[in-house]
């Protein structure tokens, strides 16, 4: 694959490094500066819709559990009949029927409450889960805590041996809310090539090194379009019938099933729809 064209493009616009496989094979790789683990934002809910997917594997929890019964310690005193309604599923969908954003970057140091799950829930329902899609922090932080309860430890502990271990990545930072609950909708570290690991085990529909790990009709279903938006289960969805782990400054790790590839790169960009286009103009031709 040659990269220059589209590097002339991501470079003034701040990409840091570039990966690209297809059939198995490194095709390009740029690197604007060594490897280092840097926060991949929003791309940690991909790993959260995964550690969903485990769970559910291990009969941890269902995504038809009402969030009434599954956090039935956390609820507000007055329950409307929109949050009565809202399911596991609702969390991972970005239509939980709560209006507003919530828990996102610039909010959560300046939040006083230290119980951020009683504070989740306590946030109006106006719309009945599944009608209005409103990106929000606080539906994958919701079902990240819920595995964290279930599976008694946090996220990173639960997804070092089901995860982490198996694609060579090793216990890796996460942000944690005031009480120690890992964040899971932000705030991970990763490098470029341990993102780019995350996206080849989805186009390998769940399996590493010969060894199943995460059921391919839960990939399937989590990765495929659930509602008027282009938004799965904490993916993205995009041209080509592509999806992608996307976070911000343009931390992706694309997934194009149809060309048995992966593209991820590692960004400081502001620019995302100019990127973007590079993406799709520049480099998935050539695959």
């Amino acid at each position: 694959m040659d990269l220059g064209k589209f590097v002339e493009i991501a470079e003034p616009i701040g990409v840091l490094g570039v990966k690209a496989t297809q059939g198995d094979e490194l095709i390009g790789q740029w690197h604007l500066e060594p490897e280092c683990r840097r926060n991949v934002y929003s791309a940690s809910k991909s790993f959260t819709s995964c550690a969903v997917g485990l769970a559910v594997q291990e009969g941890l929890l269902s995504l038809d559990e009402k969030l009434t019964d599954a956090f039935s310690e956390d609820l507000p005193e007055s329950v409307n009949e929109n949050l009565e309604k809202a399911t596991v599923r609702d969390l991972l969908t970005m239509c939980l029927g709560q209006e507003k954003p919530f828990l996102m970057g610039e909010q959560r140091p300046l939040y006083e409450e230290n119980d951020w799950v009683k504070m989740s829930l306590a946030q109006p329902f106006v719309y009945e889960p599944g009608t209005h899609f409103v990106y929000n922090n606080a539906g994958p932080y919701l079902a990240g805590v819920l595995v964290q309860r279930r599976a008694g430890c946090d996220l990173v502990s639960y997804l070092t041996p089901r995860l982490f271990g198996h694609l060579g990545i090793r216990r890796p930072t996460w942000e944690t809310d005031p009480i120690g609950y890992t964040f899971g909708a932000g705030g991970l570290f990763l490098t470029l090539t341990e993102l780019h690991r995350f996206g080849l085990f989805y186009l390998h529909e769940g399996e590493w090194n010969g060894r199943k790990i995460l059921s391919s009709e839960w990939i399937k279903e989590s990765t495929s379009q659930q509602t008027t938006a282009p938004y799965g289960y904490l993916f993205w969805r995009g041209k080509y019938n592509s999806y992608r782990a996307d976070g911000k400054y343009c931390q992706f790790s694309i997934v194009f099933p149809d060309k048995d590839a992966v593209i991820s790169m590692v960004s400081e960009c502001r620019k995302p729809d100019i990127l973007m286009d590079a993406i799709y103009e520049e480099l998935y031709p050539q695959l």
